[in-house]
Protein backbone atom coordinates (compact mmCIF):
# COMPACT_ATOMS: atom_id res chain seq x y z
CA UNK A 1 0.00 0.00 0.00
CA UNK A 2 1.12 3.56 0.05
CA UNK A 3 1.86 5.96 2.51
CA UNK A 4 2.01 9.38 3.17
CA UNK A 5 4.95 11.42 4.33
CA UNK A 6 3.66 11.40 7.64
CA UNK A 7 5.12 8.07 8.56
CA UNK A 8 8.38 9.79 8.92
CA UNK A 9 6.78 11.18 13.11
CA UNK A 10 7.97 7.86 14.59
CA UNK A 11 8.62 10.94 16.79
CA UNK A 12 5.38 10.98 17.93
CA UNK A 13 4.95 7.26 18.44
CA UNK A 14 8.17 6.64 19.13
CA UNK A 15 7.52 3.22 17.02
CA UNK A 16 8.56 2.62 13.08
CA UNK A 17 5.41 2.91 11.31
CA UNK A 18 7.32 1.54 8.02
CA UNK A 19 5.86 -2.20 9.94
CA UNK A 20 2.73 -1.45 8.73
CA UNK A 21 3.52 -1.59 4.69
CA UNK A 22 3.24 -4.48 2.50
CA UNK A 23 5.91 -7.60 1.28
CA UNK A 24 9.09 -5.57 -0.68
CA UNK A 25 8.97 -5.96 -4.41
CA UNK A 26 12.42 -7.07 -6.35
CA UNK A 27 13.20 -4.19 -8.42
CA UNK A 28 16.71 -3.42 -7.52
CA UNK A 29 16.43 -0.01 -9.23
CA UNK A 30 20.05 -1.32 -11.77
CA UNK A 31 20.44 -2.72 -15.00
CA UNK A 32 18.96 -5.75 -16.13
CA UNK A 33 22.48 -7.31 -15.42
CA UNK A 34 22.78 -5.64 -11.86
CA UNK A 35 25.21 -2.96 -12.53
CA UNK A 36 24.51 0.93 -12.54
CA UNK A 37 27.17 2.45 -15.43
CA UNK A 38 29.88 5.26 -14.57
CA UNK A 39 29.28 8.23 -12.54
CA UNK A 40 29.33 9.89 -16.43
CA UNK A 41 26.28 7.49 -17.30
CA UNK A 42 28.70 5.54 -19.96
CA UNK A 43 27.32 2.48 -18.79
CA UNK A 44 23.58 4.03 -19.45
CA UNK A 45 21.91 3.97 -16.01
CA UNK A 46 24.38 6.47 -14.05
CA UNK A 47 23.00 6.79 -10.47
CA UNK A 48 20.09 4.33 -9.02
CA UNK A 49 17.69 6.32 -6.67
CA UNK A 50 15.06 4.84 -4.69
CA UNK A 51 11.99 6.66 -2.76
CA UNK A 52 9.65 4.78 -0.59
CA UNK A 53 5.96 5.29 -2.38
CA UNK A 54 4.05 8.37 -1.39
CA UNK A 55 0.30 8.65 -0.88
CA UNK A 56 0.38 11.47 -2.10
CA UNK A 57 -0.69 12.04 -6.14
CA UNK A 58 2.01 13.92 -7.90
CA UNK A 59 4.78 12.90 -5.74
CA UNK A 60 6.30 10.19 -8.43
CA UNK A 61 5.84 12.17 -11.20
CA UNK A 62 7.30 14.83 -9.57
CA UNK A 63 10.80 13.54 -8.26
CA UNK A 64 10.91 11.71 -11.68
CA UNK A 65 11.15 15.38 -13.35
CA UNK A 66 13.37 16.85 -10.72
CA UNK A 67 15.65 13.41 -11.67
CA UNK A 68 15.53 13.80 -15.46
CA UNK A 69 16.81 18.04 -14.93
CA UNK A 70 20.31 16.84 -13.93
CA UNK A 71 22.63 17.13 -16.58
CA UNK A 72 25.77 15.59 -14.88
CA UNK A 73 24.33 12.19 -15.04
CA UNK A 74 21.81 10.16 -15.71
CA UNK A 75 19.31 9.57 -12.59
CA UNK A 76 17.05 6.45 -12.66
CA UNK A 77 14.26 6.55 -9.61
CA UNK A 78 12.92 3.57 -8.31
CA UNK A 79 9.77 4.09 -6.55
CA UNK A 80 9.46 1.41 -4.03
CA UNK A 81 5.83 -0.23 -2.88
CA UNK A 82 5.81 -2.28 -0.22
CA UNK A 83 7.97 -2.36 3.25
CA UNK A 84 10.54 0.37 2.32
CA UNK A 85 12.49 0.42 5.42
CA UNK A 86 12.98 -3.56 5.10
CA UNK A 87 13.99 -2.97 1.69
CA UNK A 88 16.49 -0.70 1.50
CA UNK A 89 17.99 -2.67 4.87
CA UNK A 90 18.41 -5.82 2.77
CA UNK A 91 19.58 -3.84 -0.09
CA UNK A 92 22.72 -2.19 1.87
CA UNK A 93 24.10 -5.76 2.37
CA UNK A 94 24.29 -6.24 -1.13
CA UNK A 95 26.28 -4.64 -4.04
CA UNK A 96 22.68 -4.59 -5.71
CA UNK A 97 21.65 -1.75 -3.65
CA UNK A 98 21.29 1.91 -5.00
CA UNK A 99 23.58 4.87 -4.99
CA UNK A 100 21.17 7.16 -3.44
CA UNK A 101 18.27 6.63 -1.49
CA UNK A 102 15.92 7.55 0.64
CA UNK A 103 15.42 6.89 4.43
CA UNK A 104 13.99 8.03 7.52
CA UNK A 105 17.21 8.16 9.29
CA UNK A 106 19.50 6.59 8.74
CA UNK A 107 19.56 3.91 11.49
CA UNK A 108 22.04 4.10 14.47
CA UNK A 109 22.88 0.23 13.06
CA UNK A 110 23.67 1.22 9.17
CA UNK A 111 25.62 4.71 10.59
CA UNK A 112 27.57 2.19 12.87
CA UNK A 113 27.64 -0.64 10.50
CA UNK A 114 29.50 1.72 7.79
CA UNK A 115 26.60 1.64 5.48
CA UNK A 116 26.23 5.20 4.72
CA UNK A 117 28.34 8.20 3.77
CA UNK A 118 29.14 10.28 5.80
CA UNK A 119 27.74 14.16 3.96
CA UNK A 120 28.74 16.45 6.45
CA UNK A 121 30.76 18.23 4.07
CA UNK A 122 27.96 19.03 1.44
CA UNK A 123 26.56 21.28 4.45
CA UNK A 124 29.20 23.84 4.70
CA UNK A 125 27.49 27.33 4.61
CA UNK A 126 23.78 25.82 5.23
CA UNK A 127 23.98 23.52 7.92
CA UNK A 128 22.28 26.50 10.09
CA UNK A 129 19.59 26.71 7.69
CA UNK A 130 18.40 23.61 8.23
CA UNK A 131 15.84 22.89 10.83
CA UNK A 132 17.90 21.77 13.38
CA UNK A 133 15.05 19.88 14.76
CA UNK A 134 15.27 17.59 11.77
CA UNK A 135 18.86 17.65 11.41
CA UNK A 136 19.69 16.42 14.88
CA UNK A 137 18.74 12.93 14.62
CA UNK A 138 20.83 12.79 11.69
CA UNK A 139 23.99 13.66 13.17
CA UNK A 140 25.90 11.15 14.88
CA UNK A 141 29.29 11.51 16.05
CA UNK A 142 29.69 15.24 14.82
CA UNK A 143 28.97 13.80 11.41
CA UNK A 144 25.79 14.39 8.81
CA UNK A 145 24.74 11.30 7.19
CA UNK A 146 21.93 12.72 5.22
CA UNK A 147 19.75 15.50 4.11
CA UNK A 148 16.36 16.57 5.34
CA UNK A 149 13.93 16.61 2.33
CA UNK A 150 11.39 18.03 4.20
CA UNK A 151 9.67 18.32 7.57
CA UNK A 152 6.54 17.00 8.62
CA UNK A 153 4.76 17.47 12.20
CA UNK A 154 2.21 17.06 14.57
CA UNK A 155 0.17 19.58 16.00
CA UNK A 156 -3.14 20.10 17.98
CA UNK A 157 -6.36 21.50 15.72
CA UNK A 158 -8.94 23.76 17.68
CA UNK A 159 -12.28 24.91 16.67
CA UNK A 160 -12.80 28.35 17.25
CA UNK A 161 -16.26 28.56 17.56
CA UNK A 162 -16.75 25.87 19.40
CA UNK A 163 -14.16 27.65 22.58
CA UNK A 164 -16.00 30.46 22.00
CA UNK A 165 -19.36 29.19 22.98
CA UNK A 166 -18.18 27.18 26.22
CA UNK A 167 -15.88 30.15 26.95
CA UNK A 168 -12.46 28.35 26.30
CA UNK A 169 -9.30 29.66 25.60
CA UNK A 170 -7.02 27.89 23.28
CA UNK A 171 -4.86 25.59 26.08
CA UNK A 172 -1.46 26.93 26.62
CA UNK A 173 -0.78 24.55 29.57
CA UNK A 174 -1.19 20.78 29.82
CA UNK A 175 -3.64 21.35 32.97
CA UNK A 176 -5.19 23.83 30.49
CA UNK A 177 -6.03 21.46 28.19
CA UNK A 178 -7.90 18.43 30.32
CA UNK A 179 -9.86 21.55 31.88
CA UNK A 180 -10.79 22.86 28.48
CA UNK A 181 -11.61 19.16 27.08
CA UNK A 182 -13.68 18.18 29.98
CA UNK A 183 -15.88 21.62 29.74
CA UNK A 184 -15.82 21.08 25.96
CA UNK A 185 -17.44 17.40 25.83
CA UNK A 186 -21.32 17.39 25.70
CA UNK A 187 -23.71 14.95 24.34
CA UNK A 188 -23.07 15.14 20.43
CA UNK A 189 -19.17 16.52 20.70
CA UNK A 190 -15.62 15.15 22.76
CA UNK A 191 -13.47 17.43 23.95
CA UNK A 192 -10.32 16.07 22.17
CA UNK A 193 -9.03 13.52 19.91
CA UNK A 194 -6.11 11.98 20.50
CA UNK A 195 -6.78 8.91 18.14
CA UNK A 196 -8.93 5.68 19.26
CA UNK A 197 -6.55 4.17 21.07
CA UNK A 198 -6.28 7.57 23.70
CA UNK A 199 -3.35 8.76 22.43
CA UNK A 200 -0.50 6.11 23.46
CA UNK A 201 0.32 5.64 19.65
CA UNK A 202 -0.28 9.57 18.36
CA UNK A 203 1.30 11.42 21.57
CA UNK A 204 4.18 9.09 22.11
CA UNK A 205 7.29 11.17 23.94
CA UNK A 206 5.43 14.61 23.34
CA UNK A 207 4.21 14.99 26.95
CA UNK A 208 7.89 14.37 28.11
CA UNK A 209 9.71 16.89 26.32
CA UNK A 210 6.24 19.39 27.44
CA UNK A 211 7.84 18.74 30.61
CA UNK A 212 10.93 19.58 29.78
CA UNK A 213 11.98 16.22 29.68
CA UNK A 214 12.98 13.75 26.51
CA UNK A 215 13.66 10.70 25.60
CA UNK A 216 17.21 10.91 25.30
CA UNK A 217 19.45 13.34 26.46
CA UNK A 218 22.23 15.10 24.99
CA UNK A 219 24.79 12.90 26.35
CA UNK A 220 23.00 9.53 25.70
CA UNK A 221 21.11 9.29 28.87
CA UNK A 222 17.44 8.60 29.83
CA UNK A 223 15.86 11.78 29.48
CA UNK A 224 12.64 11.06 31.62
CA UNK A 225 13.75 9.20 34.76
CA UNK A 226 11.92 12.28 36.78
CA UNK A 227 8.99 13.26 38.72
CA UNK A 228 7.64 14.98 36.10
CA UNK A 229 7.56 12.41 33.50
CA UNK A 230 4.43 10.06 35.64
CA UNK A 231 2.57 14.21 36.48
CA UNK A 232 2.53 14.73 32.86
CA UNK A 233 1.47 11.21 31.72
CA UNK A 234 -1.12 11.02 34.66
CA UNK A 235 -2.86 14.45 32.98
CA UNK A 236 -3.15 12.21 29.61
CA UNK A 237 -5.04 9.44 32.02
CA UNK A 238 -7.17 11.78 33.60
CA UNK A 239 -8.65 12.61 29.76
CA UNK A 240 -9.50 9.20 29.37
CA UNK A 241 -11.32 8.41 32.84
CA UNK A 242 -13.26 12.40 32.48
CA UNK A 243 -14.51 10.65 29.37
CA UNK A 244 -13.19 13.70 27.49
CA UNK A 245 -11.21 11.60 24.58
CA UNK A 246 -13.12 10.79 21.73
CA UNK A 247 -12.79 6.89 21.12
CA UNK A 248 -13.70 4.89 18.09
CA UNK A 249 -14.19 7.58 15.29
CA UNK A 250 -14.80 6.70 11.71
CA UNK A 251 -10.87 7.16 11.28
CA UNK A 252 -7.91 7.81 13.04
CA UNK A 253 -5.78 10.98 14.60
CA UNK A 254 -3.46 11.09 10.97
CA UNK A 255 -6.92 11.74 9.54
CA UNK A 256 -8.85 15.22 10.25
CA UNK A 257 -12.44 13.73 9.35
CA UNK A 258 -13.53 13.88 12.99
CA UNK A 259 -12.69 17.32 13.30
CA UNK A 260 -13.95 18.68 10.36
CA UNK A 261 -17.39 17.00 11.10
CA UNK A 262 -17.49 18.38 14.76
CA UNK A 263 -17.08 14.96 16.53
CA UNK A 264 -14.19 16.90 18.47
CA UNK A 265 -13.51 20.26 19.55
CA UNK A 266 -9.67 19.64 19.45
CA UNK A 267 -7.59 16.95 17.26
CA UNK A 268 -4.11 15.74 17.62
CA UNK A 269 -3.41 15.67 14.00
CA UNK A 270 -0.76 16.67 11.85
CA UNK A 271 0.59 19.36 9.70
CA UNK A 272 -0.34 17.27 6.12
CA UNK A 273 -4.42 17.60 7.44
CA UNK A 274 -4.02 21.35 7.29
CA UNK A 275 -5.32 22.10 3.73
CA UNK A 276 -8.70 19.64 4.15
CA UNK A 277 -9.51 21.22 7.07
CA UNK A 278 -9.04 24.71 5.92
CA UNK A 279 -10.84 23.99 2.76
CA UNK A 280 -13.87 22.67 5.52
CA UNK A 281 -13.70 25.24 8.52
CA UNK A 282 -12.33 28.39 6.33
CA UNK A 283 -10.91 30.18 9.51
CA UNK A 284 -12.86 28.62 12.26
CA UNK A 285 -9.87 27.00 13.44
CA UNK A 286 -6.46 27.86 15.21
CA UNK A 287 -3.34 25.42 15.58
CA UNK A 288 -1.11 25.05 18.29
CA UNK A 289 1.58 22.92 19.54
CA UNK A 290 1.04 20.23 22.74
CA UNK A 291 0.93 22.50 25.76
CA UNK A 292 3.77 22.76 28.49
CA UNK A 293 3.69 20.94 31.55
CA UNK A 294 5.14 22.28 35.12
CA UNK A 295 7.43 25.36 35.43
CA UNK A 296 10.04 23.20 33.71
CA UNK A 297 8.13 22.90 30.79
CA UNK A 298 7.89 24.07 27.10
CA UNK A 299 5.28 24.06 24.17
CA UNK A 300 6.40 20.80 22.15
CA UNK A 301 5.94 19.40 18.75
CA UNK A 302 6.65 16.16 17.31
CA UNK A 303 8.38 16.69 13.38
CA UNK A 304 10.27 14.42 10.84
CA UNK A 305 12.09 14.30 8.21
CA UNK A 306 12.98 11.66 5.52
CA UNK A 307 16.41 12.55 4.25
CA UNK A 308 18.79 11.57 0.84
CA UNK A 309 21.66 9.32 1.90
CA UNK A 310 24.72 7.79 0.06
CA UNK A 311 24.87 3.97 0.14
CA UNK A 312 28.59 2.99 1.23
CA UNK A 313 28.57 0.53 -1.20
CA UNK A 314 28.11 2.68 -3.95
CA UNK A 315 31.65 2.73 -6.74
CA UNK A 316 29.54 6.23 -7.90
CA UNK A 317 30.14 8.18 -3.85
CA UNK A 318 31.27 11.25 -5.27
CA UNK A 319 28.64 11.55 -7.98
CA UNK A 320 26.03 10.76 -5.53
CA UNK A 321 26.91 13.20 -3.29
CA UNK A 322 26.65 15.53 -5.74
CA UNK A 323 23.88 14.79 -7.36
CA UNK A 324 22.41 15.11 -3.28
CA UNK A 325 23.86 18.38 -3.23
CA UNK A 326 21.80 19.55 -6.33
CA UNK A 327 18.66 18.73 -5.32
CA UNK A 328 18.73 19.21 -1.60
CA UNK A 329 20.75 21.95 -1.19
CA UNK A 330 20.80 23.97 -4.28
CA UNK A 331 17.87 23.77 -5.94
CA UNK A 332 15.82 25.45 -4.40
CA UNK A 333 12.28 25.46 -6.40
CA UNK A 334 12.25 21.61 -6.41
CA UNK A 335 12.74 21.62 -2.55
CA UNK A 336 9.67 24.00 -2.33
CA UNK A 337 7.65 22.42 -4.90
CA UNK A 338 8.40 18.58 -3.13
CA UNK A 339 7.17 19.76 -0.13
CA UNK A 340 3.97 22.14 -0.68
CA UNK A 341 2.52 20.33 -4.32
CA UNK A 342 2.14 16.98 -3.48
CA UNK A 343 0.35 17.06 0.25
CA UNK A 344 1.17 19.72 2.66
CA UNK A 345 4.71 19.95 4.52
CA UNK A 346 7.32 22.80 5.55
CA UNK A 347 10.90 23.08 3.74
CA UNK A 348 13.68 21.67 5.54
CA UNK A 349 15.55 24.93 5.22
CA UNK A 350 14.64 27.17 7.16
CA UNK A 351 14.95 30.34 4.98
CA UNK A 352 12.29 28.32 1.84
CA UNK A 353 9.86 27.85 4.63
CA UNK A 354 9.77 31.78 5.68
CA UNK A 355 9.64 32.57 1.58
CA UNK A 356 6.41 30.35 0.73
CA UNK A 357 3.46 31.82 -0.31
CA UNK A 358 1.59 28.78 1.16
CA UNK A 359 2.86 28.79 4.81
CA UNK A 360 2.96 32.78 5.11
CA UNK A 361 -0.11 33.62 7.18
CA UNK A 362 -3.03 32.19 9.14
CA UNK A 363 -2.12 28.79 10.84
CA UNK A 364 0.13 27.37 8.24
CA UNK A 365 2.33 30.14 9.23
CA UNK A 366 2.04 29.28 12.88
CA UNK A 367 2.65 26.33 12.11
CA UNK A 368 6.47 27.00 10.75
CA UNK A 369 6.83 28.99 13.80
CA UNK A 370 6.14 25.71 15.80
CA UNK A 371 8.11 23.48 14.18
CA UNK A 372 11.13 26.32 13.91
CA UNK A 373 10.95 27.31 17.99
CA UNK A 374 8.92 24.18 19.37
CA UNK A 375 10.09 20.91 17.75
CA UNK A 376 11.78 17.71 18.73
CA UNK A 377 12.69 14.73 16.67
CA UNK A 378 12.81 11.19 17.77
CA UNK A 379 16.63 10.90 19.32
CA UNK A 380 19.14 8.56 17.07
CA UNK A 381 19.65 6.73 20.35
CA UNK A 382 16.10 5.86 20.96
CA UNK A 383 15.99 2.26 19.49
CA UNK A 384 12.76 0.36 19.04
CA UNK A 385 13.14 -1.71 22.36
CA UNK A 386 12.96 1.25 24.18
CA UNK A 387 10.21 2.81 21.84
CA UNK A 388 8.00 -0.49 21.99
CA UNK A 389 8.48 -0.31 25.96
CA UNK A 390 7.74 3.10 26.49
CA UNK A 391 4.34 2.88 24.05
CA UNK A 392 2.93 -0.35 26.09
CA UNK A 393 3.50 1.12 29.39
CA UNK A 394 1.49 4.69 28.01
CA UNK A 395 -0.74 2.56 26.91
CA UNK A 396 -1.65 1.14 30.34
CA UNK A 397 -1.96 4.27 31.96
CA UNK A 398 -3.93 5.73 29.84
CA UNK A 399 -6.42 3.14 29.35
CA UNK A 400 -5.82 1.05 32.41
CA UNK A 401 -5.07 3.73 35.07
CA UNK A 402 -1.64 1.78 35.74
CA UNK A 403 0.42 3.93 38.31
CA UNK A 404 2.67 6.24 35.99
CA UNK A 405 5.62 6.30 38.31
CA UNK A 406 5.70 2.44 38.41
CA UNK A 407 5.01 2.10 34.17
CA UNK A 408 7.88 4.37 34.06
CA UNK A 409 10.59 2.87 36.15
CA UNK A 410 10.34 -0.23 33.87
CA UNK A 411 10.96 1.59 31.01
CA UNK A 412 13.62 3.75 32.03
CA UNK A 413 15.54 0.52 33.04
CA UNK A 414 14.89 -1.13 29.22
CA UNK A 415 15.80 2.33 27.76
CA UNK A 416 19.13 2.26 30.28
CA UNK A 417 19.99 -1.27 28.83
CA UNK A 418 19.34 -0.34 25.23
CA UNK A 419 21.23 2.75 25.32
CA UNK A 420 24.27 0.57 27.12
CA UNK A 421 24.03 -1.82 24.17
CA UNK A 422 24.06 0.29 21.38
CA UNK A 423 27.25 2.22 22.77
CA UNK A 424 29.01 -0.68 23.26
CA UNK A 425 28.82 -0.93 19.73
CA UNK A 426 31.18 2.13 19.41
CA UNK A 427 33.68 1.56 21.88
Amino acid sequence: MSISRRTVLAAGSGLALAGALTACGSNTGRDEDGSSGGPDGGGGAGLAQWYHQYGEAGTEQAVRRYAAAYKKTKVTVQWRPGNYDQQTAAALLTADGPDVFEVNGPTLDQIQGGQVVDLTDLFEGVKDDFNQAVLAPKTYDGKIWSVPQVVDMQILFYRKSLLKAANVEPPQTLDELVDAAKKLTDKKTKGLFLGNDGGAGAIGGTPLYAAGLSLVTDDGKVGFDDPAAARALGKLRQLYADKSLLLGAPTDWSDPSAFVQGLTAMQWSGLWALPAVQKALGDDFGVLPFPKDGGSGKPSVPVGAYGAAVNARSKQQAAAKEYIKWLWIEQAEFQTDFALSYGFHIPARTSLAKKADKLKSGAAADAVTYATENAYAQPLLWTPASATAYQDALSRIIKDGANPDTELKKVVRTANAELQRVKKKTS
